[in-house]
């Protein structure tokens, strides 16, 4: 049965419906990149170039970020335990139509139908968080779900293109529905009703996606979404290809490239716990300090070839990267206390088209013999980016008074 969530919810308690958020983040982060490192596998396995299935990150990011708003928008009043549960289940699908797929373009649709749930599932998962942390702990909360992300990085997509290698890529999609089925009934189990708290629920649905997308209007949300799209479109351009680029800089593929991801990954989850606690004292220095450690890792990957400068360079874009997430899903929580909703939704779509359009023009350059290119790309964007957040104090200001971070609960 469902619990229902008080104030005398207590933090010890709480710590198992954000876990089970975080395991859902977690099957949905490794199966989004899953394409990341079967690059080579699905490729000869369906007949089709590799740029092509990098695609396959670009039209689910597009699909993803055109439905986040109007979807967040007409399910608005339903109870938020039910849809993050709804959203998993429907990913639970497709993984198991990805496993199956007899043709790229079937392989493609199953992709569709994960992320026509994606926008919603991202666009409610920080609110809930937000809901679920104990007072003052906002960042951290946040921090503790999406280390499902981290750990995504350092285990999921390691160990699935390790198992796609060994026993066919196909084996990696069967064992993300697996994953999913079983966080949706952890969801299911342990998830407390979580009622919609946004007014607009009586509001005729076309009126909501008005009020949705008017709320970029506001200078904090505009801004978190600009520098959220710039940074993201840079990174996926590189780490959408980041197998045939450490085998360019580095010389590692195979199983060495599985090691290299779950370091990656390893590298991250410290960046991710370590941002979650900075997001909650200084959000604007902590995340520029995070973002100046990826543009000096990406720097390096473009300028300094050989195996063990990739690892390490490799392994500081995993903690750089890591932790800018935490910090703008807590910064669109912090600048738009009273439309979280529709300010998470936003979020996402800029999310999705720095995915997508990272991956595009990935796949453009990568195509047109422009590999090396990518890093040098992705530490420009970033740099951009840093110059945004060190100017816009109102949207990352160097602290942040518990008075804030309590506000942006709700």
């Amino acid at each position: 049965m469902t619990a229902v969530l008080d104030d005398r919810t207590d933090a010890a308690f709480r710590r198992a419906p954000l876990a089970a958020l975080g395991f859902g983040s977690f099957a949905y982060v490794t199966a989004e990149t899953l394409p990341v490192g079967l690059l080579p596998q699905i490729a000869d396995g369906l007949s089709v170039p590799e740029a092509q299935v990098g695609l396959l990150m670009t039209t689910y990011a597009a699909v993803a970020g055109l439905t986040a708003i109007p979807f967040t928008a007409f399910t608005i009043g339903v109870s938020r335990n039910r849809l993050i549960a709804l959203c998993v289940a429907v990913f639970t699908v497709s993984q198991v139509l990805a496993a199956v797929a007899p043709t790229f373009e079937v392989l493609a649709a199953s992709r569709l139908v994960a992320a026509l749930a994606h926008g919603v599932f991202w666009a409610a998962l920080g609110p809930v968080a937000a809901r679920l942390a104990p007072p003052g702990q906002v960042g951290r909360a946040t921090s503790f779900v999406f280390v499902g992300n981290s750990i995504a990085l350092v285990a999921g997509v390691p160990l699935g293109t390790a198992l796609g290698q060994l026993a066919g890529w196909r084996a990696s999609f069967a064992l993300m529905a697996v994953a999913g089925a079983v966080a949706t009934v952890a969801l299911l189990r342990l998830l407390p009703a979580l009622p919609p708290l946004d007014t607009q629920r009586t509001v005729p649905p076309l009126a909501r996606i008005r009020a949705a997308v008017g709320v970029v209007r506001d200078r904090g949300v505009g801004v978190v979404c600009i520098v959220t799209a710039v940074v993201v479109i840079g990174h996926f351009a590189a780490y959408t290809y980041i197998a045939p680029l450490v085998h360019r800089a580095g010389g590692l593929d195979g199983l060495a490239l599985s090691a290299l991801l779950l370091g990656y990954g390893g590298a991250g989850l410290i960046g991710n716990l370590v941002g979650g606690r900075a997001v909650d004292r200084r959000p604007g220095p902590g995340l520029a300090g995070f973002v100046g450690i990826a543009v000096a890792a990406l720097v390096a990957i473009a300028l300094t070839p050989g195996t063990v400068g990739t690892v390490l360079a490799v392994l500081a874009w995993g903690v750089g990267f890591s932790a800018v997430p935490v910090s703008l899903q807590s910064a669109i929580l912090r600048v738009a206390p009273h439309a979280q909703d529709s300010a998470s939704a936003l979020y996402v779509v800029a999310f999705q088209i720095g995915i997508g359009g990272g991956a595009l023009l990935g796949e453009r350059l990568y195509a047109g013999g422009q590999l090396g290119l990518l890093p040098g790309l992705a530490a420009l964007t970033a740099l951009i980016a840093l110059a945004v957040v060190v100017g816009a104090r109102g949207s990352f200001p160097r602290r942040t008074a518990r008075a804030q971070v309590a506000l942006a609960q709700g």
